[in-house]
């Protein structure tokens, strides 16, 4: 037993000679956890580079999809709160997508005669009830939205003002357009407009809405109606009441006279916004894949460190270290990687996001964000989650090489001397 014993003594001798007793020494008076962390981190600087890069990619896909998403659903609401409308009158549907086209501005059917928007504002309690006729158009061969409407009651309707130019009236042959059409196009007051063959003199600019307004070109209803040969029909009617509790009853009341279809504003908001959750989460479930994927270099990262560190980490116990504090050094590690990774992340998704966001307008999930300068934000609380999550990933992974680590005995170093 004695012999045993000064064999393990001596070896543990052998191993101070050849590690440097300075170092060992220092190890055995500090025992600092945190210059422990720092220095078997930054030891292999390419491993510790890569798997950085890995969690980093993993975030900042996940932060440019989830600030988009956001900054969508923000962009809805406000779409919504701009229409000002407590009833919306379609052509008979349930599509969600036509729903959708009333915020974006698309084109739509035109299949609500005219007199139906008589009939609405003839109804006692109904405030305003405004035809829209939407149909799509070109600048330049870049498409447009084409809007009809009728001049006096728009403007009342939407309060709108004016930046330059004289506002039109109901058979002015002449159009208004919003503030992003005139900076995307560099147009301003006096310049003509071509649609099917007739020029159109731009009578006025709209001062910015940050709504889709500012990407609209709008003409009188009756001179589009002719221009196109749509006859008396219209796209939808945005209808507003004196009273708002009541708005289940008017939605009756005008499905007693008219084929159509009646959507409240808050219902209109919920099918939009359920079809953006979709999609949006089906991109996080992308970004997720690349969170799979960066926690298994986490795994493999501190897994190859257990190998490369098995002596420092059984003499470290030979001196005295409890399991519990190996245990501490590879989660702390483990977490350091999630939180600067995380902080990498914010910031890649952010710059991705931002160059992104035009390339992802192009479409009628996007649309709604009315111009191409739309911005977009981090918020307080998409920073915490993101930071939040990525520090879990990474101690989550890093759980099983730390309680290996743990494991190790003395005698285990003692072989690698």
């Amino acid at each position: 037993m004695k012999e045993a014993n000064y064999s393990f003594f001596h070896q543990i001798t052998c191993a101070f000679r050849k590690e440097g007793f300075a170092r060992l020494k220092g190890m055995e008076s500090t025992m600092n956890i945190a210059k422990l962390v720092s220095k078997n981190m930054l030891r292999r600087p390419g491993r510790f580079i890569f798997t950085l890069l890995g969690i980093t990619i993993g975030m900042a896909s996940f932060v440019a999809l989830l600030s988009m998403g956001d900054n969508l659903r923000s962009e809805v609401t406000q779409q919504a709160d701009a229409l000002g409308a407590h009833l919306v009158v379609m052509s008979r549907t349930n599509c969600p997508f036509v729903m959708m086209s009333v915020l974006t501005g698309d084109q739509m059917p035109e299949a609500i005669p005219r007199e139906v928007v008589g009939q609405i504002a003839a109804l006692d309690g109904v405030s305003t009830a405004v035809p829209y006729l939407t149909i799509g158009a070109s600048i330049d061969e870049t498409l447009v939205t084409l809007t009809g409407i009728l001049p006096a009651e728009m403007k009342e309707h939407r309060d709108w003002a004016v930046q330059a130019g004289n506002y039109f009236a109901n058979d002015s042959e002449s159009v208004v357009i919003g503030a992003g059409v005139a900076t995307r196009f560099g147009l301003s007051i006096g310049d003509t407009l071509t649609f099917r063959g007739v020029d159109f003199p731009i009578a006025a600019i709209l001062y910015s809405t940050s709504s889709n307004d500012d990407a609209t070109v709008f003409m009188p209803l009756n001179i589009i109606q002719q221009i196109f040969g749509l006859g008396d029909y219209v796209s939808f009617i945005a209808v507003t009441l004196n009273d708002v509790t009541k708005v289940e009853q008017y939605a009756a009341a005008i499905l007693d006279f008219a084929n159509v279809t009646v959507t409240t504003d808050e219902e209109l908001l919920g099918s939009v916004l359920l079809i953006l959750g979709s999609v949006n989460v089906t991109l996080q479930l992308i970004a997720g894949v690349a969170l799979i994927a960066a926690a298994f270099g986490i795994i493999n990262t501190m897994m190859t460190a257990i190998y490369e560190r098995r002596r420092e980490i059984g003499i470290l116990r030979a001196m005295g270290s409890k399991s519990r504090v190996i245990f501490q050094i590879f989660i702390i590690e483990s977490g350091l990687y999630g939180l600067f990774g995380g902080l990498l992340g914010l910031a890649v998704g952010f710059v991705v996001s931002r160059f992104a966001a035009p390339f992802i307008q192009q479409n009628q999930f996007a649309d709604v964000l009315g111009t191409p300068d739309a911005a977009v934000t981090l918020s307080v609380t998409l920073v915490l989650i993101v930071l939040s999550l990525s520090i879990l990933i990474s101690i989550v992974s890093g759980i099983y090489p730390a309680w290996k680590a743990s494991k190790l005995t003395p005698m285990e170093a003692i072989r690698n001397v």
